[in-house]
């Protein structure tokens, strides 16, 4: 893909990938900017859940208006690729900068009151990220943060225009986000809602304070069930 046109979007370089597509840096040649564009791989183009989720990031991110949430420019497909425009965010994600060590308090709080602040927006339109997690935040050079990737997210209660372009159809029983920052519920299948987030943000402040992930176990089941069953480990004094 690198070099390649993609509609007005010249790809640069590889910025990652996950399970929700590849992201590219690439410059806008209409507007003269870097954007992102988050490329849905072919092989997943077939697969209408994965279809349907990518557009569905869109969608809730786009109904979002906040400092602090990837602000989306376009969703389209070109030559048979399904792509998300998005803004360039120039800095690290937030388990980059955590490390080993965990992050100074100031930093802690900092960050963390940014990232409360996108929650509040997301959950006053209806909207539960379900994924929230280090990886999915990013640092900018002027220490701003931005929440990224809303393919799972799930509307709950539709409070004006800003939450009715996003729907959510998975089905109870279905286990999904990321095993070590799901809350209890989520990590049973059962149905979430805002509340799910902030445990998630609970376990994205321990890791930030201490450098570790608050609940973890040596498979995904026994992480599950560590959730489930057990507090994370006390601060240290």
């Amino acid at each position: 893909m690198i070099g390649r046109a993609i509609a007005h979007y010249q790809i640069l370089e590889n910025l990652g990938e996950g399970g929700m597509g590849v992201v590219y840096k690439a410059r806008d040649t209409h507007l003269d900017r870097f954007v992102a564009i988050k490329v849905l791989p072919p092989e997943r183009i077939t697969d209408p859940e994965r279809k349907r989720r990518f557009v569905q990031e869109a969608k809730a991110a786009s109904a979002l208006n906040h400092p602090n949430i990837i602000t989306i420019y376009d969703i389209n497909q070109q030559a048979g690729v399904d792509f998300m425009a998005m803004e360039y965010v120039s800095g690290k994600t937030l388990e980059q900068l955590i490390g080993r060590k965990g992050l100074k308090l100031n930093d802690t709080l900092k960050y963390g009151i940014q990232i409360a602040a996108a929650l509040s927006r997301a959950h006053g339109a209806g909207i539960v990220h379900r994924d929230l997690k280090p990886s999915n935040i990013m640092v900018d050079e002027h220490e701003l943060v931005k929440v990224l990737d809303f393919g799972l997210a799930k509307l709950i209660e539709p409070r004006g225009t800003e939450a009715e372009t996003v729907t959510a159809r998975t089905a109870e029983g279905t286990i999904v986000g990321t095993v070590a920052y799901m809350s209890p519920e989520q990590a049973q299948g059962l149905p979430v809602d805002a509340r799910s987030d902030i445990f998630a943000f609970g376990a994205v402040l321990y890791e930030m304070v201490t450098g570790r992930q608050a609940f973890r176990g040596d498979t995904k089941i026994s992480t599950l069930a560590a959730i489930i069953n057990q507090e994370s480990p006390p601060l240290p004094a």
